[in-house]
């Protein structure tokens, strides 16, 4: 095998299929990645055994050929190799790599041990811009459970219906929903995709976004108990998760005693602030919020540091009201919004709060419950 394309090119498809490359004692070449040069194509491809990727590079193939070595080694030695054409030629049992005064040998292991990743048979394909579906992905992969005993909520749940598609994931103690509008009407579908899938999904359209040749279009392929993400030239595919996800909707209030306006900015520095007198492990801050001052305060008590509270202007409609919140989560869900001001609506200190970012940045289309503590 004796091929050669550009540096940039050649980290960029390191970078895309690298990070899923895994330490597996019994089946070291997981590690590795896997390099193909045939048909004047160049192709990248790893595999975790839940998750594969594959990308195609340009380049200039003067024999074909296939080896395996070390992704996370690979991809480490490219990143430091100067701008110019990298030269590839595999040599016995290693992997000559030659750019400018740079020249290294990295051994391998053949490509014969690689697992065969086969082609999945599609029963339904659905497009969405790629830029909106990522940044869909950084408003709901936080709320994730971790929590391997209910295998549903280690994912998150892509929803088809008419013109939209829904992301929604949540641990039961807050819940994220984003909607993303397609440009065509779809059947009806729900499946439920790991969040490292989802995760690799986000850092393929963030290596590749700026490339003027690739289209903003993310393809979507299902088929019984596989999900196909193609983005440009890189091809991911995964597993699904069995079962059903729990009907989410039942839990969002949409009648409320107390709805206010608030600066995101101005509410964030106080959650942080009341945050540093929360209790260790319950992470507890109280939003109080006053009609008649037109005010909301967040205030966190804890027995040997002291007592803080801070307050922000806002807009408030309705009566009086306060509620015992985790600030981590509100603070994430903060975090996944844009806008200037945000919307946070109550009932009492037992029911969801929900909170939404205000103006033509969300029109609807993303809303994050979070759950009190009760006292």
């Amino acid at each position: 095998m004796i091929f050669s394309c550009t540096k940039d090119n050649l980290y960029k498809g390191l970078s895309v299929v690298s990070h899923i490359s895994n330490k597996q004692v019994n089946l070291p070449v997981l590690q590795n990645v896997h390099i193909k040069a045939d048909g004047g194509t160049i192709v990248l491809s790893t595999t975790n055994l839940e998750i594969a990727i594959r990308i195609n590079l340009r380049g200039k193939i003067d024999r074909t050929g296939e080896y395996t070595v070390p992704a996370k080694l690979f991809s480490d030695f490219v990143n430091l190799l100067p701008n110019e054409r990298v030269d590839i030629e595999m040599v016995d049992t290693s992997l000559d790599v030659s750019c400018g005064d740079t020249s290294t040998s990295i051994n391998g292991i053949d490509a014969a041990e690689f697992p065969l990743i086969p082609a999945v048979e599609t029963s339904s394909s659905y497009t969405v811009p790629a830029s909106e579906f990522k940044d869909a992905l950084s408003q709901v992969l936080f709320s994730v459970s971790n929590n391997e005993a209910r295998p549903q909520l280690s994912g998150v749940l892509l929803k088809l219906k008419d013109e939209t598609l829904t992301l929604a994931a949540t641990d039961s103690y807050r819940l994220s929903e984003r909607v993303v509008k397609l440009d065509e009407s779809v059947a009806e579908r729900e499946v439920i995709v790991p969040s490292q899938t989802l995760q690799e999904v986000a850092r393929m359209i963030q290596v590749l976004k700026d490339d003027p040749e690739i289209e903003d279009k993310l393809e979507i392929k299902f088929s019984d108990n596989q999900v196909v993400f193609e983005f440009g030239p890189v091809n991911l595919t995964s597993r699904t998760i069995d079962g059903s996800y729990p009907d989410y909707t039942q839990i969002i209030p949409d009648v409320f005693a107390t709805e206010l306006v608030v600066g995101r900015d101005e509410l964030t520095k106080a959650i942080k602030t009341a945050s540093l007198f929360s209790r260790t492990g319950i992470f507890d801050v109280m939003l109080k919020v006053d009609p008649d001052t037109k005010k909301i305060s967040v205030t966190a008590n804890e027995a040997t540091r002291g007592k803080n509270t801070a307050s922000c202007d806002a807009d408030v409609k309705g009566g009086s009201n306060e509620v015992t919140v985790n600030f981590r989560y509100l603070i994430d869900g903060l975090n996944a919004m844009s806008s200037e001001g945000v919307t946070i609506k109550m009932i009492d200190g037992v029911n969801p709060c929900v909170v939404v970012p205000n103006g033509s940045l969300n029109k609807g289309s993303y809303q994050y419950i979070v759950m009190p503590i009760r006292q």
